[in-house]
């Protein structure tokens, strides 16, 4: 097991023996669900990057549900990543969801019920990005379940022109970790941290990606990830 590694399963074990996860169970392999989402999300919806912000992209995991729906009440757009990011990204406009519906419309298992996948070409400059994690440093270094999806999607933003934009996570305060998380090229780290008990600016040293690390991109995920396919194309077509 590497050091990565070895961090996520110390943070899985510790809020399942304390208690503070929630259902879906196991919390191993996951992005964790945690008692004091919704407090967590409060915090984040009082900021002035959030109330300033027009369009959220929003992780799809349980955790971040009650901010997903948080946004649709409040009249912003939400862009929720597709699973395994097969097709790009969910758009939810508010107008589209009848009113007492957001906690449904914000749910993966419902949320194409309300939202539509849009072609990259198509995608809305976003204002403000929100991602779930295993195991958060103070400084801002993060670890997700261990697939790369979060640091594939801030790239894919990136690669498409967006703006450097604030990044936050939502996690409890037991996630927070002191062991020195590794840093690769391609890994996203967060400017903010809600926890249940308040927020954390982390001022992090560590720059964010600028963009896809092609090189970091095998045969195998361009296969998985027909996004990424799409965009090299966009690329090319802007070239030619």
């Amino acid at each position: 097991m590497n050091q990565k590694d070895e961090i996520r399963h110390k943070v899985w074990s510790k809020l399942t023996e304390e208690k503070l996860g929630r259902f879906p169970f196991p919390l191993t392999n996951r992005i964790p669900n945690f008692k004091g989402a919704e407090a967590a999300a409060k915090y984040i919806t009082e900021m002035p990057e959030y109330k300033e912000a027009g369009i959220i992209k929003v992780n799809p995991d349980s955790p971040q549900l009650p901010l997903r729906t948080q946004i649709l009440k409040d009249g912003k757009m939400l862009l929720v990543p597709t699973p395994r990011l097969k097709d790009g990204f969910i758009q939810v406009k508010p107008e589209w969801v009848p009113k007492g519906e957001e906690r449904k419309a914000a749910s993966l298992s419902s949320i194409m019920n309300y939202g539509k996948v849009i072609p990259l070409s198509k995608m809305p400059s976003i204002d403000l990005i929100v991602v779930g994690s295993v195991a958060i440093h103070r400084d801002g270094r993060r670890l997700g379940k261990g697939e790369g999806y979060a640091d594939r999607e801030y790239a894919i933003i990136r690669e498409l022109g967006n703006k450097e934009v604030p990044v936050i996570t939502s996690i409890q305060s037991a996630q927070m970790v002191d062991d020195e998380i590794p840093v690769d090229v391609f890994d996203l780290t967060v400017d903010w941290i809600a926890t249940e008990k308040g927020l954390i600016e982390t001022k992090s040293p560590y720059p964010k990606p600028t963009g896809i690390v092609w090189a970091e991109v095998s045969e195998e995920d361009m296969e998985t990830m027909p996004v990424l396919k799409e965009i090299k194309e966009l690329i090319s077509n802007k070239k030619l």
